[in-house]
């Protein structure tokens, strides 16, 4: 887990919130989504190999693939489309950090919390604000479903950096997938929560 976590820029894991979904929703996910003890196991096998490459698969993510989107790539830009180089930096930050989390955090309700309060910063209720931007109003929920699509593609390599076996590789990256799976199914529900949902679809 990154030490200096604590010195990321708007990164709240921990802080006391509203729960939106309990530790029984949580477990009828992990259910749904075959997530087992196993998997965590290697979740957080995952977290060693990819915790000193956050930051190049973060830039590999935003520079290479969403920068070249121009519907994705406006969320992080102001509304004339110039570049906010202080946002991407701040959240780029926090991105690198929900990588190591995902795969090093007890999912317990903290990090229920903290995936309700993920969600909402991009709804139009929290959007811009932990940064204090200007920038589109709200991140449309099918966008971050598409694009998990290329998050699960894109990670694969990154998880087989440290010459393990593939015998260890296609379960590191099952159980990402997988936690990927569950992440969705809790934000839509924040998404569903939003009174204006049917306009940030």
């Amino acid at each position: 887990m990154n030490g200096n976590a604590h010195d990321i820029p708007g990164y709240t894991y921990g802080a006391s919130a509203v729960a939106s979904a309990t530790l029984d929703d949580l477990r009828r996910l992990r259910i749904s989504a075959g997530f087992t003890e196993q998997d965590e196991h290697y979740l957080r096998m995952a977290g060693a190999v990819l915790e000193d490459q956050v930051e190049k698969i973060v830039n590999h993510w935003r520079a290479n693939i969403i920068a070249g989107i121009p519907h994705l790539a406006r969320h992080s830009r102001s509304l004339d489309g110039s570049p906010l180089p202080d946002y991407l930096a701040r959240s780029n930050r926090r991105f690198q950090q929900w990588i190591l989390d995902t795969c090093l955090r007890p999912y317990d309700q903290d990090w229920l919390n903290y995936q309700q309060e993920i969600a909402i910063r991009h709804t139009s209720l929290k959007k811009n604000q932990t940064d204090n931007v200007v920038s589109t109003p709200y991140v449309p929920y099918s966008d971050i479903v598409a694009f998990v699509a290329v998050l699960n593609e894109t990670i694969k390599p990154y998880l087989q950096a440290k010459e393990h076996q593939e015998s260890d590789v296609i379960p590191m990256h099952k159980a990402w997938c997988k936690s990927m799976h569950i992440q969705m199914a809790l934000w839509a529900r924040t998404y569903m929560e939003v009174e204006s949902t049917d306009m940030e679809w």
